[in-house]
């Protein structure tokens, strides 16, 4: 199986781009293969002669083969994608236009081809490209006819290529407008997808981000702790601590909303800096926060929040008077074993109310 895995990397690289241009390659070359039997069929039955259809097998193998090299290089040789694909098909119509040339009474039916060509040229080639190859088809096949019609009158009775030139041309010109509709279709299918991405991207957001302060809003917390308690089921070593700005009204009712809201903006991100790497602060809701350290211990747990408090009394916040110091009060907790981290948060509120009703700005730990 790694073997197989190996090789398929070999072949097809790691590039999800470059995967699926070697995907459609390789779906061009089983097409190509089909045609080659076809050939050698109508050279079973006398319509082609083995000597031209020999010719024609060779140089469609040597050409599917050098595609492959260049479709795999392409990052190395910084040959486009559409560029590659355009090239693939004037190959593909120079092919077709040999098999009319070479397949007797059965010469219409190659010209199927070159209308499957530019199809499929719309999920590689801009619609620009695709209407030029849709001419250089139409120029082709018409000179091929005329060469044909010129040289072999009685094989191809100049009517006869006339008319087939006809059907074929206008066919040709649809499929290139066709082509062209389905990919405006796709480029705003594209944007759409890309919209509704970064929308869904949005959304995800503010049902988990606190739009204020940035911080992880109480219902993602909610989802995080009943993650943590399948984590760790009996609950070892894991401390909350519920955090409350003291005498937040009174900046509200002194100075305004907005000043508030600065003030809150400003003690998350300061109290967000003193956390480590796998402490996670929420806001509770107003003016109060949850923190939740995993793997710790109550005394390296207060000496988060001991820092935190540092940090905050320093903080300074526009619209205040310079000389207020925001400060806040905590109680904090060691999750009991196979506790619900409900009741936990509930003892941390208890001993945050004691820290209030023992002067606030403080840590009290239960």
């Amino acid at each position: 199986m790694n073997l197989l895995r190996r090789l398929a990397t070999l072949l097809y690289g790691t590039d999800p781009g470059l995967r699926r241009m070697l995907h459609y390659w390789a779906f061009t070359a089983v097409l190509y293969c089909a045609c080659a039997g076809l050939v050698l069929l109508q050279v079973e039955h006398g319509y082609t002669p083995a000597p031209a259809a020999r010719t024609l097998i060779r140089f469609g193998v040597c050409g599917v083969l050098a595609f492959y090299l260049l479709i795999r290089l392409s990052a190395r040789l910084g040959v486009a994608p559409d560029r590659l694909a355009v090239s693939q098909a004037v190959f593909s119509l120079v092919c077709a236009m040999w098999m009319y040339a070479v397949s007797g009474p059965l010469r219409a039916a190659p010209l199927s081809m070159a209308v499957v060509v530019i199809a499929f040229c719309m999920f590689a080639a801009r619609p620009r490209q695709t209407m030029l190859l849709s001419l250089i088809a139409t120029a082709g096949v018409g000179a091929t006819m005329w060469w044909l019609q010129a040289h072999d009158p009685a094989r191809f009775p100049p009517e006869t290529e006339a008319l087939t030139f006809g059907y074929l041309a206008a066919a040709l010109f649809s499929t290139a407008v066709l082509s062209g509709e389905m990919h405006k279709l796709r480029a705003r299918l594209k944007h759409q997808k890309r919209e509704l991405t970064e929308a869904l991207g949005t959304i995800r957001t503010l049902a988990t981000m606190d739009e204020l302060t940035s911080l992880v809003n109480r219902r993602h917390m909610n989802e995080v702790l009943d993650a943590e308690e399948r984590r760790q089921p009996h609950g070892a070593g894991t401390c909350v601590a519920l955090l409350d700005i003291d005498f937040f009204k009174q900046v509200n009712d002194r100075h305004g909303h907005a000043a508030g809201d600065a003030v809150l903006r400003a003690f998350a991100g300061t109290a967000r800096s003193a956390l480590r790497g796998h402490d996670m602060l929420a806001r509770w809701g107003g003016e109060e926060f949850l923190l939740l350290l995993p793997d710790t211990r109550p005394a390296d747990a207060e000496n988060v929040l001991a820092r935190m408090a540092e940090r905050v009394h320093a903080m300074q916040v526009p619209g205040l008077d310079p000389g207020r110091r925001i400060s806040f009060s905590a109680g904090l907790v060691e999750r009991r074993p196979d506790e619900p981290f409900a009741d936990a948060i509930n003892r941390a509120d208890k001993a945050l109310y004691r820290a209030k009703e023992a002067g606030r700005d403080r840590i009290m730990v239960a």
